[in-house]
């Protein structure tokens, strides 16, 4: 059972829509977990920027459950679980999290796209 509110997950996509949308983020090549400080490193220039700290604001303002449920979703969409292997994206989510997890999720370029299919994997979607 998906543990956070869809509309809080889908004002998360909006933000990540909108940043990845403006020309001068450039992500580099992805890690595999976000327990590597990689998207801290990746996203250092871009600090300052309003709509990433809504994105990091609303991330860390979710409790550590929801957290994960967000990083499970976004694990989901991407392909790396199946709706049936929920409880294990959930431990993988909670094995993995750092302070740093909401600069790995944003530094996704695909974050939106991998959030929503995750949502609808899971029976919900943004209206």
């Amino acid at each position: 059972m998906l543990d956070v509110n869809p509309d809080t997950v889908c004002f998360l996509i909006s933000k990540a829509r909108e940043f990845h949308s403006k020309e001068e983020v450039v992500i580099p090549d992805t890690p595999d977990s976000p327990a590597e400080d990689w998207g801290l490193q990746a996203l250092t220039e871009h600090m300052a920027d309003v709509t990433l700290q809504e994105f990091k604001t609303t991330f860390a303002d979710l409790e550590p459950d929801q957290q994960r449920n967000v990083v499970a979703l976004f694990w989901l969409g991407r392909g790396d679980y199946t709706a049936r292997d929920w409880l294990y994206a959930l431990d993988a989510a909670r094995q993995n999290a750092t302070p740093w997890t909401a600069e790995y999720l944003i530094a996704h370029p695909q974050l939106a796209d991998y959030l929503l299919e995750g949502l609808a994997m899971m029976g919900y979607r943004c209206e």
